[in-house]
């Protein structure tokens, strides 16, 4: 609670009620044809009929009166006032709520790589990071890289930063250490990208720089429908990175998460390539990983 304490002027219309600290940088004066939609102690104020003008300035806020009421019957009144609104708005203007961000922590199909899911969308598209050396321009793995030693890689994508771990440590023993401190960047309203998102739709024409066959199309649109939500949801990506015709060989961009995990292989052998087996038997026989 902040302590006001009351002090008389020579003006006996007037009364100042004196903080412990400056109010505002300058002043404000206002009366009841003021704009005072962004100042919640002069809209508690006037709800009293018999305060004509509110002066705030330095580490007071003086009130002047009507004659109809004596100031020994309402000074505690506006006192209490005065009180519960710096407590909520210290500066007097009404204060901003933080975006609150609520994160989780998602273990991973790769057991090196944690998911951190946040209740609010990060940025459209998809970031990543793969060395320390390589964070310029990306403030939110920049934070983490310096934080903690052991951080390898980031993939930031959609609502969720999938970090990827060296061998130092084990997740049980830093998993809250890390969701905390991400939770706290992004509640202090830190950065988390200056780099253009790579889009979802189609990420490898930033590696290939081409336009899919037709036949490739075919394939992605598979992956796109029946894998890829999958393998987003264990904090990864999957896009088609190049189609042997020849071999019937479909070989997999593996990103996030799912870059490096030792179970990649198995799921590409027992998942996706049975799928694209079943669906384009006649466009692809095999798939292999190509990790990004």
């Amino acid at each position: 609670m902040r302590t006001i304490l009351i002090e008389p002027t020579e003006n006996p219309k007037v009364m100042k009620f004196v903080a412990d600290y400056n109010l505002i940088p300058g002043s404000l004066e206002l009366d009841r044809s003021s704009d005072i939609s962004e100042i919640p102690l002069a809209q508690e104020l006037f709800n009293y009929p018999f305060v004509e003008r509110i002066f705030v300035t330095a580490n007071f806020v003086a009130v002047a009166k009507q004659d109809t009421v004596e100031w020994e019957h309402v000074t505690e009144s506006l006192k209490n006032i005065i009180e519960d609104e710096l407590l909520a708005n210290p500066r007097i203007y009404l204060q901003k709520k933080k975006e609150m961000y609520q994160i989780y922590a998602e273990m991973t199909p790769n057991p090196n790589a944690m998911k951190f899911v946040s209740s609010k969308m990060l940025i459209d598209g998809f970031v990543e990071v793969k060395s320390r050396e390589a964070a310029e321009g990306v403030p939110l793995a920049q934070a983490i890289f310096k934080e903690f030693d052991f951080a390898k890689e980031i993939f930031i994508s959609d609502n969720f930063v999938a970090v990827t771990r060296d061998d130092s440590v084990e997740w049980h023993q830093v998993m809250m250490a890390v969701r905390g401190f991400i939770a706290e960047y992004l509640q202090s309203g830190g950065e988390i990208s200056n780099l253009e998102p790579q889009t979802h739709e189609n990420p490898v024409e930033k590696i290939i720089n081409r336009e899919y066959t037709d036949d490739e199309q075919k394939i992605s649109d598979i992956l796109n429908e029946y894998v890829a939500p999958a393998v987003e949801n264990d904090g990864g990506k999957i896009s088609l990175m190049e189609y042997d015709q020849e071999n019937k060989t479909a070989k997999m961009l593996l990103q996030g998460a799912c870059s490096g995990c030792p179970s990649s292989t198995a799921t590409l052998k027992n998942g996706i390539e049975n799928i694209l087996k079943q669906f384009v038997p006649d466009l692809v026989e095999r798939v292999e990983a190509v990790n990004g």
